[in-house]
């Protein structure tokens, strides 16, 4: 079992070695506006995932691809050769979609600021199902007629407790 704040170095370093290589010493015409946006490698240190993105449409991300496929060996060797691993380990690219997930959560931050803003347009015009204040509210005159009613209520009886000796 291998330490996870060492394979983390090890891919770190990865990244900044393909990214120097592809920079300086690959020459592909086909090799696009490139970024190497991370890497990572498994914790036996034998097989690494470069992620890259490309600034352009489709045929430059395939063109891209081709280029970095083609010069695969050039970068794993110089790869084996920095780390000074027992075994180099294998490369694998693959295209980090990051512009297209990018893209989906701004245009569903859009939708949400769109239905809000619908939302605070009816409720700005809306108004109560039944009266403004729902609630009954006792004015001085029921609560004078309540204590009237109460008390014409109790007349003609004994109160409670003289009852001839029983509680």
């Amino acid at each position: 079992m291998t330490d996870q704040a060492k394979v983390r170095r090890h891919a770190e370093r990865v990244r900044e070695l393909v990214a120097s290589v592809v920079r300086t010493q690959i020459k592909d015409p086909r090799l696009g506006m490139i970024t190497i946006t991370d890497a990572r490698i498994t914790p036996d240190l034998r097989d690494a995932t470069v992620f890259y993105t490309v600034l352009g449409d489709a045929s430059d991300q395939a063109a891209t691809a081709a280029a970095l496929e083609s010069a695969k060996g050039l970068l794993r060797s110089t790869v084996g050769k920095a780390l000074g691993l027992r075994h180099s380990p294998s490369l694998t690219f693959v295209l980090d979609n990051v512009q297209d997930q990018v893209k989906q959560i701004d245009d569903l931050l859009a939708a949400a600021r769109t239905a809000d803003a619908e939302v605070q347009r009816l409720a700005a015009r809306a108004e109560y199902a039944g009266e403004a204040q729902p609630y009954r509210v006792d004015s001085e005159e029921d609560e004078v007629d309540a204590e009237e009613k109460a008390d014409a209520g109790h007349e003609g009886r004994p109160p409670a407790g003289d009852g001839g000796g029983r509680p």
